[in-house]
């Protein structure tokens, strides 16, 4: 009897670790792919027409894939904020657009829209700031963010105008397409001058910067 449960106790601990083996495998392959797509489209990472806030010729170009509508994205924006002033110079932060929600599509283009009268950092803080009375995930409000525009001193109307420029559209749907092909599974998703983010969280998107700056 003892025997008997010995053998299936040492049975159990074999599966055990055979699905422990199998995740750790898994997870292996997953950063093997991200690290093999980030190289293969590593052109595509940052587009000329992308938002880009500071400066130009800073050492770590930092790209975010983010989604207005993502509670993730509004949580951790004021971490990237604090990076960027803690390396002040040294790190240009790239936004591209990685759409997973119903509103995400419409609310980028009004983002795009906005950045034609040089407000789109404000705009995009300030959405993030709101997104709990606009971005409800069982009633969505979208339409609030219109009320928000005069706020930040922006010309609503022609906010509506410019979101018909057919160019707004085709450069969200090129980010869209950029981050499938770079492997982006979900929002916020991070690469530090070519390299993926692939732990996330703010110490290691910190590590993975000073590590560029050395």
């Amino acid at each position: 009897m003892n025997k008997q449960k010995t053998i299936i106790a040492l049975s159990t601990v074999a599966v055990l670790i055979s699905f422990a083996l199998m995740g750790w495998m898994y997870t292996q392959n997953e950063k093997n792919e991200e690290l093999a797509a980030a190289k293969k489209y590593q052109s595509t990472l940052v587009r000329d027409y992308a938002p880009t806030l500071g400066n130009p010729d800073a050492q770590v170009t930092l790209v975010e894939f983010l989604d207005p509508e993502c509670e993730s994205c509004s949580a951790f924006y004021p971490y990237v904020k604090e990076l960027m002033k803690e390396n002040e110079g040294k790190v240009k932060l790239v936004v591209r657009y990685a759409l997973f929600h119903r509103n995400s599509k419409y609310v980028a283009g009004m983002l795009e829209a906005i950045r034609k009268q040089g407000k789109y950092w404000e705009a995009l803080a300030y959405f993030f700031k709101r997104q709990p009375e606009w971005a409800s995930h069982h009633a969505p409000k979208p339409e609030l963010l219109w009320t928000y525009l005069p706020d930040l001193g922006i010309d609503t109307e022609q906010v509506k105008k410019d979101m018909q420029d057919p160019q707004i559209l085709k450069n969200i749907e090129l980010d869209v397409a950029d981050g499938k092909a770079l492997g982006v599974r979900q929002t916020p998703s991070f690469f530090v001058n070519g390299k993926p983010l692939q732990e996330f969280g703010y110490i290691q998107l910190r590590n993975l910067i000073h590590s560029e700056l050395k």
